[in-house]
């Protein structure tokens, strides 16, 4: 029956396109009953915040950020994009937004724009998309922006690339103007934001948090614009109190998509047998754990295990003891040894119904805390902000349940042996300011601790030299823009990477980037 219905549809075909006015039907049939022919915006914002958060989990945020920033280390060769600085290709994953996320935000934008009652959830998708936008050109630097997502709406095929630092000014711009215009007697998202379910003092809160990450992004490029955006967004009223956190809950169920991406990605890519050799050779890096066992954070025992035989089984054992981290770019193949590595702990990071922490206040804090050294905040001292970044640091791991909860008495006990160095020298509060921040965002955003090391050079970081490595021994710093762009924008691609040095390499930097 299946098949005389396609024959009687490809016959029809032809005649439909000679007849009209007579179309039988066919019209109708041809209509998924499953799918909307029209944008319904709270549900495609719900995708659009999925879809934004997980783009190239594994290949970006795991193999080439999380290995290049030293949090985790690779035994083999093809994984490598940031253990030993090969295969460029992970990196060019994240373009994927603009096929997703980007085109699902200009649609959600589009049609909530056209109802002044609307208001609420349009400044909601401007924040938002300054979110992925923000991501996107740091990672890439001149990319398509105001012609992005045009496709549909405008046949706008080959989008110009606009540049970072106009970029950075109209997210900034877009940000402010968003924060302003929230009304809470209007409508909102509700229950279709995964974030903060509709409430726009939080959302309000977010959008100035990200404008004090955004603003502290341009202090070595333009320290002027840089304090100016700092002290509007700390004026504004910033994310600092653990119930303003953004947070995406994650459920463990028969969809895929309702599972948290970095634990199924981690699970699916390395860490599948306990005790057994991982598919990509992946374990803890040494740098890691040793900076985590030398300063006796209680992180360790959170976020690490190392499997130990038990009868015909093996045991997750979380004893800082055994925790031993894998050196970056020493192997080519598994070594004999490679059980005894450190890896996730299935108990907390690797579980399915884990949640996101997108924006948190353990960051917010720590860049109060700089923002007091370069003078632009007296709110507090430098201290004073470190101390509650590092208690929120600690303090979000109970997200992830009991195993992952810290006591007070052992975050103090951490604070006792590490205390705020407030009588060294700026750049040794600034060192100590951001290696924190390596730390503390661990898992929730490795994206941020590749900017910020970028921006500060923070933690200090030993490059590897592995033979035939991509970048002549230096840690990557930018991504790769795909080879689809050469292909199918051709012009707007080779403007934009002539602007940029004139490559398109994990060694190119990004505006910002001095």
């Amino acid at each position: 029956m299946m098949k005389n219905l396609i024959q009687k549809i490809l016959f029809a075909a032809p005649l439909a396109l000679m007849l009209p006015s007579c179309d039988n039907g066919f019209v109708e049939m041809n209509k998924d009953p499953n799918k909307s022919s029209e944008v319904v915006p709270g549900f495609l914002f719900t995708k659009a915040q999925l879809d934004a958060v997980s783009v190239n989990y594994t290949g970006a945020a795991y193999l080439t950020i999380g290995q290049s920033m030293q949090h985790f280390a690779t035994c083999k060769e093809v994984p490598a994009a940031g253990d030993k600085y090969f295969n460029y290709g992970y990196s060019t994953g994240n373009w994927g937004a603009y096929t997703g996320a980007v085109i699902e935000l200009a649609q959600v934008i589009e049609a909530v724009s056209v109802n002044p009652a609307d208001v609420n959830k349009l400044s909601v998708a401007r924040i938002w998309k300054a979110y992925l936008f923000h991501r996107l050109t740091d990672l890439y630097g001149d990319i398509p922006y105001f012609d992005a997502g045009k496709a549909l709406a405008d046949k706008n095929y080959a989008p110009k690339y606009d540049t970072q630092q106009v970029i950075y000014a109209d997210m900034l711009k877009e940000l402010d103007e968003a924060a302003k215009a929230f009304d809470t007697t209007k409508p909102t998202f509700a229950n279709a934001d995964l974030i903060y379910g509709g409430d726009v003092t939080k959302w309000k809160k977010f959008a100035y948090s990200l404008m004090l990450r955004l603003g502290m992004r341009l202090t070595q490029v333009d320290p002027t614009m840089a304090k100016t955006w700092v002290e509007k967004a700390i004026a504004g009223g910033i994310i600092t109190a653990d119930a303003d956190r953004a947070v995406i809950a994650y459920v463990d169920g028969t969809q895929t998509a309702s599972r948290n991406f970095i634990a199924s990605g981690l699970l699916s890519t390395d860490y599948i047998t306990p005790g057994g050799q991982n598919i990509e050779g992946g374990k803890f890096a040494k740098t890691l754990i040793d900076h985590l066992k030398g300063t006796k954070d209680p992180r360790l025992n959170v976020i690490s295990i190392v499997w130990i035989p038990s009868g015909s089984s093996f045991v997750a054992d979380t004893s800082t003891a055994l925790q031993l981290g894998m050196p970056n770019a020493l192997y080519n193949n598994v070594p004999e040894n490679f059980n005894s590595f450190s890896e996730p702990n299935p108990n907390t990071l690797l579980k399915y119904n884990a949640p996101l922490l997108v924006f948190g206040n353990a960051e917010t804090n720590l860049l109060l805390a700089e923002a007091t050294l370069r003078g632009w905040y007296a709110g507090a001292t430098a201290k004073d902000s470190y101390d509650k970044a590092v208690k929120a640091g600690m303090g979000q791991w109970a997200l992830f349940g009991a195993a992952a909860t810290i006591s007070d008495a052992k975050v103090n006990a951490y604070l006792d042996v590490n205390p705020y160095n407030a009588a060294g020298t700026v750049e040794q509060q600034m060192e100590q300011i951001h290696t924190q921040k390596w730390v503390s965002l661990f898992l929730e955003d490795e994206y941020e601790i590749f900017s910020n090391w970028r921006r500060t050079g923070y933690p200090k970081l030993i490059p590897t030299n592995y033979p035939g490595n991509l970048t002549g021994g230096k840690i990557p710093t930018r991504f790769v823009i795909p080879d689809s762009e050469e292909t199918y924008n051709q012009t707007n691609f080779y403007e934009a990477r002539t602007r940029q040095g004139g490559t398109n390499t994990l060694s190119s930097i990004v505006w910002w980037d001095k």
